[in-house]
């Protein structure tokens, strides 16, 4: 017993993470707008952008193992017939509307992308796009219920 009075003992509890649906769309959106940046930025430096994640497969002996596989990941850009460049948000398999019938951001040249992403991630931290994010799951989840 002389051992465990050397340590220091305390009562302590995990932080739980936050069950909040909004707060949890924020951090989705957050992690998705920082991996566009990040594919904007290797696009602009004329890099391939490959990230990875761990998936569970079966190998020839049958046993399931974790293994790495490349990312499946969009660009969230797009140039139309003019040659100006638009960013569009998507949550939910919808894209995101701004304002009333505006869903894209006319960005111009492809350098100015990281800039615009940084506000946007701004805007959602903030907040902006909380009723937007709500009704795109909401839609989503009565999507999902009608299929199963």
């Amino acid at each position: 017993m002389s051992i465990l009075k050397t340590l220091k003992l305390t009562t302590a509890q995990p932080v739980r993470t936050s069950n909040d649906p909004v707060e949890r769309a924020r951090n989705k959106v957050i992690a998705a707008l920082a991996e566009q940046r990040a594919m904007a930025e290797a696009k602009l430096a004329g890099q391939h952008y490959a990230p990875t994640h761990m998936v569970w497969r079966k190998n020839e002996e049958g046993q399931r193992v974790q293994v790495e596989t490349p990312k499946r990941l969009r660009a969230g850009w797009f140039v139309d017939a003019s040659g100006q460049t638009f960013f569009s948000l998507r949550y939910a398999a919808k894209p995101i509307e701004f304002a009333k019938d505006k869903n894209a951001i006319a960005v111009g040249e492809l350098s100015a992308l990281p800039a615009i992403i940084d506000t946007l991630t701004e805007a959602v931290r903030a907040g902006e796009l909380d009723a937007q994010l709500a009704a795109a799951a909401a839609e989503r989840g009565h999507m999902l219920r009608k299929a199963g």
